[in-house]
């Protein structure tokens, strides 16, 4: 592949999906920090307007409303950064939005199904296919695309299926290692790097209430947002944290990068176990062992 990645980040164009929260707000922030022109989409306007405001110049930042699971969506949010950031190409693309949900294939309404898995597979297509011509025009570039510790074991344990969000985080992990190949045969300038966490302190459960039903209210959303908060301040991992890995092994070329101890020991024993992998006592051993709460 080509050497020309540079070990820093400034100067360069980035573009990052899901930049309202978590782990794309840390992304966009920490981009804008090392001298970067970032480029963000997300669903709502006004937490992008809070992650703008927390970098350290915000005439440096656009941001454009958009779902991610749209095709026309990204084309214009592609658009938009070519004309917002005056230029032809981009170096860095990090298709990182995504939502849970919809985790029964048996039970779960189809549209929220769908809806699932159009966001955390279809972001990262639509993501890719729009930007391509930006990246190809460029330098030199880098696909960043965020799957799961669900995109190399595909469960929340024993009791708990999670077939919508697994299938894409899968999709996006084998579609981000045949782009290596692809790459290096037609666009040796491009590199490729697929980002599997673990249990990070995100908003993903919040914004995953948001986008299947944005008018539920009550106590049904104060309990989720109770759990979302939880979920956050208990992660093993923070979305700050979890930025700086991803940023840290891309600059060093890494297209493997697997986030948080719990992502790795489970990434661990799949590989040693493959065919226990779903078998109860292995989702009890990682209980036991205090490695079970996981999830981007």
């Amino acid at each position: 592949m080509s050497s020309a990645l540079p070990l820093s980040f400034a100067e360069s164009v980035a573009v990052v999906t899901g930049g309202g929260t978590g782990m794309g707000r840390e992304l966009v922030v920490q981009l804008a920090t090392a001298g970067a022109r970032v480029a963000m989409c997300d669903v709502s306007e006004a937490a992008m307007a809070e992650t703008a405001n927390l970098c350290p110049d915000p005439t440096r930042v656009a941001s454009f409303v958009a779902d991610v699971s749209g095709k026309t969506a990204m084309v214009a949010f592609a658009a938009f950064t070519a004309e917002h950031m005056h230029t032809d190409h981009i170096n860095l693309l990090f298709n990182n939005a995504g939502i849970g949900g919809a985790a029964s294939f048996v039970t779960d309404p189809v549209a929220s199904w769908e809806k699932t898995f159009n966001v955390c597979w279809g972001g990262v297509y639509n993501g890719c296919r729009a930007f391509l011509p930006m990246l190809m025009a460029a330098p030199w570039g880098h696909i960043v695309n965020t799957s799961s510790v669900n995109g190399f074991w595909a469960a929340l344990g024993t009791e708990r299926p999670n077939t919508a969000y697994s299938a894409a985080k899968f999709a996006v992990k084998g579609f981000t290692e045949s782009l290596i190949t692809d790459f290096r045969v037609n666009a040796p300038h491009l590199r490729a790097s697929v980002v599997m966490p673990g249990h990070i302190g995100t908003s993903i459960l919040e914004n995953s209430m948001t986008a299947h039903a944005p008018k539920v209210g009550g106590s049904i959303r104060k309990a989720v947002e109770l759990q979302s908060k939880a979920f956050r301040e208990d992660a093993p991992m923070s979305a700050a944290e979890a930025a700086a890995a991803i940023l840290r092994a891309v600059s060093l070329g890494e297209w493997r990068i697997v986030i948080g101890e719990d992502a790795v020991i489970v990434d661990e024993r799949v590989r040693a176990n493959p065919l226990t992998a779903y078998d109860p006592a292995f989702s009890d051993q990682l209980t036991k062992d205090g490695i079970f709460r996981f999830a981007r």
